[in-house]
């Protein structure tokens, strides 16, 4: 039924592809899991087990859909056997501790998994011959945060103040090494792999569950009755629902496969301007959507680091691969609000089907 409707993206080029994801319990992972086996590829995942038993990939029963195995990132001879036996084409690395105010309480767990789990990742693609493209998943976090207006470009410098944005700058250092010594373009005939990084903004949708997130923080609160905490109400992030970077995700890697040396390099995918907005103006949409609710500012000076603004420049995206959001934010808090309204009552592997195969025909 569903594969009837998504010719929009180009269903014949994924039909078949052997499409590794690791992280694929997770948020995103479980979407890109999601849309890649609707368009037909044969997709394995590698991740850790899911946060909660309401996660996406849990209330899909993703687990019924494709192979995965449970493994961790550290764990490179387990990771090199699920190479060995799946001989994947397509790489998609977003398996990672993906969160600020963590990275304060666990930094070198935070640096093992995401800076030693990209090397692990990117040595097991690089002996395994069937690898031919590679897509490291980071974060706009990954630039050294001058609190700029305006948006960060792919060649702006890297860093970051706090482990987690740091170990992500890591990540794109270790993929730019590899890049160059083992997969770079201009011997691409000796190698045959594309190699790219994806750097996202602040994501949300339905079936994320993790602390510290302003979304998932938001319905927590909302399905118990009390006030929504905000800690940061005036800080400015690009957001966007999860299905927009991922349509990027998948551009990126189609094109990387059949010009692997034009589209190798980094990627920012993020909002329009009408959807950088303050966290508070975000949770009064989110508040609004729901039908009820209040939130409360508890800005704390005394809590970690975390920056006052953040904005991508997304021009090399929508020039080189066509990609544009389509989704404005209002339309975004819809839909995610919408699933988090249904997921105790409704099949949620055919709701997410459908929310893809509406954002695909761009039905506002």
């Amino acid at each position: 039924m569903v594969a009837e409707q998504v010719n929009i993206m180009n269903h014949r080029f994924w039909v078949g592809k052997k499409v590794l994801v690791t992280g694929h319990t997770g948020f995103k992972g479980s979407w890109l899991s999601l849309w890649l086996t609707m368009l037909g590829a044969e997709v394995f995942g590698y991740a850790l087990e899911p946060l909660t038993p309401n996660d996406n990939f849990i209330r899909t029963g993703l687990d019924h859909e494709l192979n995965h195995s449970i493994g961790d990132l550290r764990d490179y001879d387990g990771l090199k056997g699920l190479f060995c036996k799946f001989n994947p084409e397509i790489v998609f690395h977003l398996a990672a501790q993906p969160l600020v105010r963590e990275s304060y309480n666990t930094p070198k767990y935070t640096y093992d998994i995401n800076v030693g789990g990209t090397v692990n990742v990117l040595e097991c693609c690089r002996r395994t011959e069937s690898v031919k493209v590679i897509v490291n998943v980071t974060t706009d976090k990954c630039y050294e945060n001058k609190e700029w207006v305006w948006g960060y470009r792919e060649n702006d410098q890297l860093g970051g103040y706090d482990p987690y944005s740091s170990s992500k700058a890591c990540s794109e250092l270790v993929t730019e090494a590899y890049r160059i010594s083992f997969f770079n373009p201009d011997n691409f005939t000796q190698h045959g792999k594309s190699l790219a990084t994806a750097r996202a903004g602040n994501v949300f949708g339905g079936g994320d569950w993790q602390i510290d997130r302003i979304v998932p923080d938001c319905i927590r609160a909302l399905e118990k009755g009390e006030p929504i905490i905000v800690r940061s109400p005036h800080a400015i992030r690009p957001w966007q629902h999860v299905l927009e970077p991922l349509s990027g995700y998948l551009q990126l890697a189609e094109k990387m496969y059949k010009k692997p040396i034009e589209y190798a390099g980094a990627y920012n995918f993020g909002p329009t301007d009408s959807s950088f907005l303050s966290v508070g103006s975000l949770v009064d949409k989110i508040v609004q959507a729901w039908g009820a609710g209040s939130w409360q500012d508890q800005s704390n000076p005394d809590d970690p680091h975390e920056a006052n603004i953040l904005k991508l420049d997304i021009t090399k995206a929508t020039s080189q691969l066509g990609w544009s959001p389509k989704w404005d934010i209002n339309k975004a808090v819809t839909e995610t609000i919408t699933w988090y309204q249904q997921y105790k009552t409704t099949n949620m592997y055919d709701f997410c089907c459908h929310q893809i195969t509406d954002y695909m025909m761009n039905k506002a």
